[in-house]
């Protein structure tokens, strides 16, 4: 990039830092969880089509038969009254009824390059947040207005980020090329989105594709530009049913679904780890019985297989499954599963992570870069579009802009220095002004 653009650029994000700021505390404010992020999309796609963008929503953008975890009709149609209550854009409501909450923004500059892609997520946590004095959005008055939802892992920070670029962007078309894709994903947290856009070939045309978080450990001033190690995954809703009796007049003709997910859930856990790799098995929620005296006749379970490749997870769900069954077999009930969320595991293309490397050198805020991070941790539903990307012949990444928490992700008094959002929206926009990237194709 010339210095001369690298000047304009900051001159125009120094005049959008204020309105990051306001983004990040009204996304915060009004947190939604995935799928029902009626409000937050429909504010994302009024600012698209306001700055010019082609705007494609809803359905064109998200698979049905592919979403994962979709809460029923009820939640869906009482979560989309909240946010048109809170404000939501009506005009695209129709479009994102019923839990269809992707968006894409598409900037054809008209001239010959690369589609670059930035998946940017919407949703927030089924979390209550803290009320304490201490923590900022409540001593602020930016705390989630919605019981039950809060932004505890920073994806409200991502989709200012994404309406940032959507804005520097349009701003200094002139000099871009190829085509610029934004593409604002529902349902992150547990995995349950990222398939649903894959499937619905949002990505097919996509020749370099980035991802991004915020956090996740990394320092302040620290930027990762390739994070790997995401592990391979499976969520899974168990319901055993049974027959209910009395507990001290009959208890022989019940049928304890109690104790059959008592079981499992210490089968589960029983499991070996692999020797092939990391691997992991949790038991995240039971709920069972209905009555003191009466043998319990339902029974729910919500739980999660994790392998640090996807071979190993496969592994570890058909082993679980093997104790979910049994353990019906063994107490004489019925059981059902049905998935809720699964994530592949991926490596960032070498050639993209150079790229990155050398773009970000000297760049203001950053003080150390790092090529890339192999770490086993969490999950991540990117995955699923990274190795869409590479399956086509593209190039794909996960970056990480580091920045001070206040507590860990999915805690309830997590919140991070806002400072960090210029900082990401300055690094992503620059990767993308006169490419020059061989491994990277653009005859789709």
């Amino acid at each position: 990039m010339s210095e001369a653009l690298s000047h304009t650029l900051d001159h125009h994000l120094d005049t959008l830092t204020p309105q990051l700021t306001a983004w990040r505390r009204d996304f915060h404010q009004y947190a939604e969880s995935g799928w029902v992020e009626f409000r937050t999309a429909s504010i994302v796609a009024e600012e698209l089509d306001r700055l010019g963008y082609a705007v494609t929503l809803g359905r064109d953008v998200v698979d049905e038969t592919s979403r994962m975890g979709v809460p029923d009709a009820d939640t869906l149609a009482r979560e989309e009254a909240r946010a048109k209550a809170q404000g939501a854009i009506e005009r695209w409501l129709p479009q994102l009824s019923g839990g269809f909450t992707g968006v894409i923004g598409v900037l054809d500059t008209g001239r010959p390059g690369p589609t670059i892609g930035y998946r940017i997520d919407l949703d927030a946590l089924d979390l209550e947040e803290s009320r304490e004095e201490t923590h900022r959005p409540a001593q602020q008055g930016f705390g989630s207005k919605n019981a039950g939802m809060m932004h505890a892992c920073g994806h409200d920070g991502h989709t200012t980020i994404g309406l940032g670029l959507a804005r520097l962007f349009k701003t200094l078309e002139s000099e871009l090329s190829g085509r610029i894709k934004l593409i604002f994903q529902p349902a992150e947290e547990g995995v349950r989105g990222a398939r649903s856009m894959v499937e619905a070939g949002t990505l097919d045309d996509v020749d370099i594709f980035i991802a991004t978080h915020i956090g996740t450990g990394v320092p302040r001033g620290e930027v990762v530009c390739g994070q790997d190690g995401y592990l391979a995954t499976t969520k899974l809703d168990v319901a055993y049913t049974g027959v209910p009796a009395h507990a001290g007049g009959k208890p022989e003709e019940g049928r304890n679904a109690l104790l059959a997910a008592a079981q499992a859930a210490v089968g589960l856990h029983a499991i070996p780890r692999h020797s092939a790799g990391v691997s992991r098995i949790n038991v995240g929620v039971l709920n069972a019985g209905s009555g003191r005296n009466v043998v319990p006749a339902s029974a729910t379970m919500k739980i999660e297989t994790r392998g640090e490749n996807t071979a190993i997870n496969e592994e570890m769900r058909r082993r679980a499954i093997d104790v979910i069954e049994g353990a019906a077999r063994m107490h004489g009930v019925s059981v059902e599963y049905h998935l809720a969320g699964e994530a592949d595991t991926c490596t960032s293309s070498p050639e993209l992570v150079d790229y990155i490397h050398g773009r970000l050198q000297g760049l203001p805020g950053i003080e150390v870069i790092t090529p890339s991070i192999n770490e086993p941790s969490g999950s991540e539903d990117a995955t699923c579009m990274m190795k869409r990307v590479q399956d086509r012949g593209g190039l794909a990444t996960y970056m990480v802009f580091g920045t001070e928490l206040a507590a860990g992700h999915h805690h309830q008094c997590f919140d991070f220095d806002e400072d960090v959002l210029p900082l990401a929206v300055r690094s992503l926009a620059h990767l993308a002004f006169n490419i020059d990237l061989p491994g990277a194709r653009h005859d789709r």
